[in-house]
């Protein structure tokens, strides 16, 4: 079998490392310069048990639970392993000792120290201490004979001396090494070795070979060398068999030989190739840990030929079958529980250092995989007395190849199918394992919940981000409190069961205004919290009964209901409840999880029904919760983020793989909250972790989202993955809107406009590209007047067939836009009526956030005051629809469109529909879409993003259909609202109330008519034209009209009056007062600013470049005038 590397971790700071096993081969121990010794359950543990032993650790060995390292304070220290309690100092120098070692039985240490001395001490009483003077440098490493008789020492000067214990005398001494005054100078710090149970030959490293010297006659026997050695060697170490021998060199090389034989079996380097300063073999089993001087920590496996144990074997063949699906029985996987966030103990099999599970949560498959836990068939055959040889030779064609039982045993058939996942334990989101002394309960976006349970002192700790919601508190943990979670009402937390106690909920409601802030809920026997949860005015906890309790804030019992399976973990957001659990058994490494998503407001409702919870192969699930806008989200083992996307039928969309942002391998990123506007995914780097310490306070770096499209290094890709990105980051805003949150306008204008932006750079993509096809199923996903954008565009590129196509979309398009519009217009007016004389705040039933007419009456006067900066603010791309419907409109015009769209697409964009009543009147050759909507229709207006995104929230229709009069107020559904315009201040309309003192303000528009009157501004036109054409006898009709109105403008405020008052006098002032509408001219004088500043604005405003070309095209053919 070969051998097997297994990536590095990291485990100490950089600086020199020590390792070693313990006996039964259960944990590996590493020491380093952070003064640290770490007992890590196999390689893959992701929290190793931490001692600090000092300032700095040089050395450490390990026997009979006692642990011993050589400190930088000058002593060699004992701790309890492996409760790390300190047990006192064996003995001191007047430097720092550089290597510790124990004796074959443990009972006595040996150190070697920078003050030139080597001491034996006894462990059971350090009085009884023996001193070796003789080395003229420090000691660079010791090593006791397996007999006890003597003891070899490397130092500095360049000498191995052998010593004779007894009597303390050198018995021989070679000069090998090259001279330095320090270690930390020494070329190699000459890690010797004495064959294990003979102690026949000693094995010193000599440069790049090892020199063996035979016992009591101290000749040199031979070298061992290789080929694969280019740099000195550093240490050597014996298997426990006496049978092999593995060298370490300062470049990171690892050659392994059989001694007999003198050949070299194994040759391995270090990834990073840094120098590999400790080496150590498993007691049991062919591995090799082994340190570097950048504090990682390396495995080698199936060193050699691979024989486990017979024991092993017979132990797993008897296994029971049943007991494969015992919950306790995880021994069976030799202790690979899959306990995410804290470091399963191991089972049964103590021995079993290394097989825990690896980071990716993968399971080893006890039988067939090969590695270190695997069975092969000659192994089988050969070790164990429990299998036969059958007569004839075909038992290598069994299945499995494995050869049968013999009947008469009393055991069950080997079962070599796929291996059952041990399930995933229940834990709380950002929490990190309960079994650490300090701990953080629940790291959330309202605070941080800390535990430390230590000698002096089991408290817990609160502590808000925002100190506004509630100051910090500390709490005296008597009852053991392992689960927390907090909210910005309350704290809540919950013990397990005790043999006295019952398990208990206990919540904090720090908000109430009431003297009374706490309670606490027994549950009944035999039943224990399991999970928790807060949302608004509700708690939640999940029980090992498979039961989820609900509770309101104040301590009333609300629904029970049972899960399908044991809870993982847990949820809350406002009115939503998550609780993601075991849907049956996964098998070979993979969890098998259900969720289920709940609505606890005033209409209960189940969202998610159980469904399966998509998690990366062979992963876990480390992370649940809710964005900050309430999509529901989850992370797992290997770094991936999903979001819930309520656009596509509540499917998941993995948004973010953190992995991508990790520098090692064993680096993770721990979550804490995620946002979707901004796009900001919150957590905090962990190296060599899963998991942060609560000292020193972590830091929270913000990542980025990434949908993982094809591609994305391509602009069309890079486009794409932006497009449905910013499509899925903002469903919430659907879904919050029909929740009944009041919604920023100008947020959800801003994302349609991004949106459609990016879909009309990738349009003109593919117009490049000749991909007509495409280019229409781009238009497909355009609002309407972003097509009509698209019209131009194509036919400015000559794409006629393009063109032609598109504008019978366009026409599709506002006819669906047209049907949109009366059902909301009718749908407003039943509501417009029942809001009569009430505040703007949303009825029961229509829920959807509803301006009164008094701000839009403010709003109307502002925006005309400021109908430049409106303009500027108005979006490359335009956003809202043109109103189909204006009050121009003929019906016969409405049934027959195209022609009128198609001749629009050359004459600028224009209402499609608008006809004008002056036949003499031209089209004007409008900058945007959106200047040829009527803007002052005073319909209360609803959010564009209605009719935008097509989902519109469910509308009641009133019983009696309106007249369709109303068509006007359509336009109200689309208008642009700028920021500023809301903020408009009274004082402004004052100001211009001597120019508008005509305009009469009415509360409800009842009835529009058909026609629009003259205006005084046209009226003035039609006397001035001759003037102004034989001033300017080359400009066409409307540059005419351009022309007029800025000479009109010219007029004092007097004059232009008069002329109002005559178009006025022309038609009758009855109707007038009727009409809520200000009068026409300066509804075009608006027109045409807006027009104007629209042109300037957009020469700033180009979107930037991806790719400039393709920009400077679609600015170039958007905003030309004609």
């Amino acid at each position: 079998m070969p051998w097997a590397q297994k990536p590095m971790r990291y485990g100490h700071t950089e600086g020199h490392t020590d390792v070693c096993f313990d006996e039964a081969g259960s944990c590996i121990v590493t020491c380093g310069s952070d003064g640290d010794v770490r007992i890590w359950e196999n390689l893959d543990d992701d929290d190793p048990k931490s001692i600090n032993v000092g300032e700095k650790a040089y050395s450490c060995a390990l026997k009979n639970g006692k642990l011993i390292t050589a400190v930088s304070n000058n002593t060699v220290q004992i701790h309890t392993f492996p409760e790390g309690a300190p047990d006192g100092i064996l003995t001191r120098f007047t430097m720092n000792a550089n290597h510790v070692v124990f004796n074959s039985d443990g009972s006595k240490v040996a150190a070697g120290s920078s003050d030139f001395m080597v001491k034996v001490v006894e462990v059971t009483d350090s009085s009884k201490q023996k001193t070796f003077r003789g080395h003229d440098a420090p000691v660079l490493s010791l090593s006791f004979d397996p007999k006890d008789v003597y003891l070899a020492s490397a130092s500095c000067d360049g000498s191995v001396r052998v010593w004779k214990i007894a009597d303390q005398t050198c018995t021989t001494s070679w000069q090998l090494l090259q001279k330095c005054n320090d270690v930390i100078n020494a070329k190699s710090i000459c890690r010797l070795g004495w064959r294990p149970g003979s102690g026949k030959l000693l094995a010193i490293p000599v440069d790049k070979v090892v020199k063996l010297y035979r016992r009591e006659t101290w000749d040199s026997q031979f070298d061992l060398s290789d080929t694969f050695i280019t740099q000195p060697l550093n240490v050597v170490a014996w298997s426990p068999c006496g049978q092999y021998l593995a060298a370490g060199s300062v470049d990171g090389s690892i050659v392994v030989w059989n001694v007999e034989s003198r050949e070299c079996i194994e040759r391995v380097k270090h990834e990073k190739n840094y120098s590999v300063c400790g080496l150590a073999w498993h007691p049991k089993y062919s591995q090799i840990a082994y340190t570097d001087t950048e504090g990682n920590l390396g495995l080698l496996e199936n060193i050699g030929d691979a024989k486990k144990p017979n024991d092993k074997v017979a132990d797993a063949v008897t296994k029971d079958y049943n007991d494969l699906f015992d919950g306790d029985d995880d021994d069976y996987l030799n202790g690979e529980s899959i306990e995410p966030q804290s470091s399963p103990k191991a089972g049964a099999n103590e021995d079993d250092g290394d097989d825990l599970m690896p980071t990716s949560g993968r399971l080893r498959r006890a039988v067939i995989d090969e590695d270190d836990n695997s069975l092969d068939i000659g192994m089988i055959k050969a070790n164990s007395t429990l299998l036969e040889k059958e007569g004839d030779d075909d038992d290598d064609d069994q299945t499995g190849g494995f050869s049968a039982l013999p009947p008469s045993s009393a055991q069950r058939p080997f079962y070599d199918g796929p291996m059952p996942t041990p399930r995933q334990r229940p834990f709380q989101p950002g929490s990190t394992p309960a079994h650490l002394m300090h701990r953080f309960m629940v790291w959330n976006s309202v605070g941080i919940i800390r535990c430390y349970n230590d000698e002096q002192d089991n408290a817990i700790d609160i502590e808000f981000h925002d100190t506004s919601v509630h100051h910090a508190t500390h709490l005296p943990n008597s009852l053991n409190h392992t689960m927390a979670d907090l909210s910005t009402e309350a704290v809540l937390l919950a013990c397990e069961s005790t043999e006295e106690l019952a398990s208990k909920l206990h919540c904090i409601h720090f908000s109430s205004w009431d003297a009374n802030k706490e309670w606490t809920v027994d549950m009944p026997k035999d039943e224990d919290v399991e999970a928790i949860c807060l949302g608004q005015g509700w708690a939640a906890c999940a029980t090992s009964a498979l039961l989820v309790r609900v509770f309101t804030v104040g301590g009333v019992q609300r629904e029970i209901f049972s899960l399908p399976g044991p809870v993982v973990s847990m949820a809350g957001h406002g009115e939503q409840l998550m609780i993601i659990y075991h849907r049956g058994t996964g098998f070979d490494g993979d969890q098998c999880l259900g969720v289920q998503l709940m609505e606890l407001g005033k209409k209960k409702k189940q969202i998610l029904h159980g469904d399966p919870l998509s998690l990366t192969k062979k992963s876990y699930l480390v992370w649940v919760g809710f964005s900050a806008e309430g999509t529901p989200c989850y992370v797992d083992s290997e770094g991936i983020v999903r979001m819930l996307n309520r656009g596509l039928g509540n499917t998941w969309i993995p948004v973010c793989n953190t992995r991508d942002h990790c520098k090692g391998t064993s680096d993770h990123y721990w979550v804490v909250g995620i946002h979707e506007n901004p796009q900001q995914l919150r957590c905090i780097p962990c190296k060599g972790a899963r998991f942060p310490p609560t000292l020193p306070r972590p830091a929270v770096a913000i990542l980025s989202f990434k949908l993982p499209y094809c591609q994305v290094a391509t602009e069309k890709g890079q486009m794409e993955e932006q497009y449905w990105r910013s499509v899925v980051f903002h469903n919430h805003v659907d879904y919050l809107s029909k929740s009944g949150y009041e919604l920023d306008e100008n947020a959800k204008n801003q994302a349609v406009k991004e949106q459609q932006e990016l879909l009309m750079k990738l349009f003109a993509l593919s117009c490049k590209l000749e991909r007509e096809f495409r280019c229409v199923e781009l238009a497909d996903l355009m609002t309407q007047n972003v097509v009509n954008l698209a019209i131009k565009y194509a036919s400015r590129s000559r794409r006629l067939n393009l063109a032609q196509r598109l504008s019978e979309m366009a026409v599709e398009k506002a006819s669906e836009l047209a049907a949109a519009t009366e059902e909301e217009e009718e749908e407003e007016d039943f509501r417009k009526h029942l809001n009569a004389g009430y505040s703007n705040s949303a009825t029961a039933w229509s829920r959807l956030p509803v301006r009164n007419v008094q701000q839009d009456q403010e709003m109307e006067d502002a925006e005309e005051a400021d109908a430049c900066e409106e303009a500027e603010e108005t979006p490359e791309v335009p956003k809202q629809r043109p109103n189909p419907f204006s009050k121009d409109v003929t019906s016969a015009e409405v049934t027959t469109p195209k022609s009128v769209v198609i001749a629009s697409s050359s004459q600028g964009r224009v209402n499609p529909f608008k006809v004008s009543s002056n036949k003499k009147d031209p089209v004007v050759p409008s900058a945007n879409v959106l200047d040829s909507m009527s803007k002052y229709s005073k319909k209360t207006s609803l959010s564009g993003s209605r009719a935008v995104n097509k989902q519109n929230s469910p509308v009641i229709k009133p019983l009696i259909p309106k007249p369709k009069s109303k068509q006007a107020s359509a336009a109200s559904f689309f208008q642009v609202r700028t920021p500023n315009s809301s903020e408009k201040t009274v004082e402004e309309r004052e100001e211009k109330a001597g120019n508008e003192s005509h305009e009469v303000k009415v509360a409800a528009q009842e009835n529009t008519e058909n026609r629009r009157p003259k205006t005084g501004f046209q009226m003035w036109l039609e006397e001035n034209r001759a003037n102004i054409l034989t001033d300017n006898p080359d400009l066409n009709e409307a540059e005419v009209i351009k022309e007029g109105m800025s000479r009109f403008r010219m007029l004092s405020s007097e004059e232009r009056m008069a002329w109002t008052e005559k178009a006025k006098g022309g038609t009758g002032s009855a109707e007038d007062k009727k009409r809520k509408r200000p009068t026409v001219d300066e509804d075009e004088a608006k027109q045409d600013q807006e027009q104007k500043s629209q042109e300037d604005s957009n020469v700033s405003k180009k979107p930037k470049p991806s790719d400039q070309s393709t920009n400077v095209r679609l600015s170039a053919f958007a905003f030309k005038q004609s």
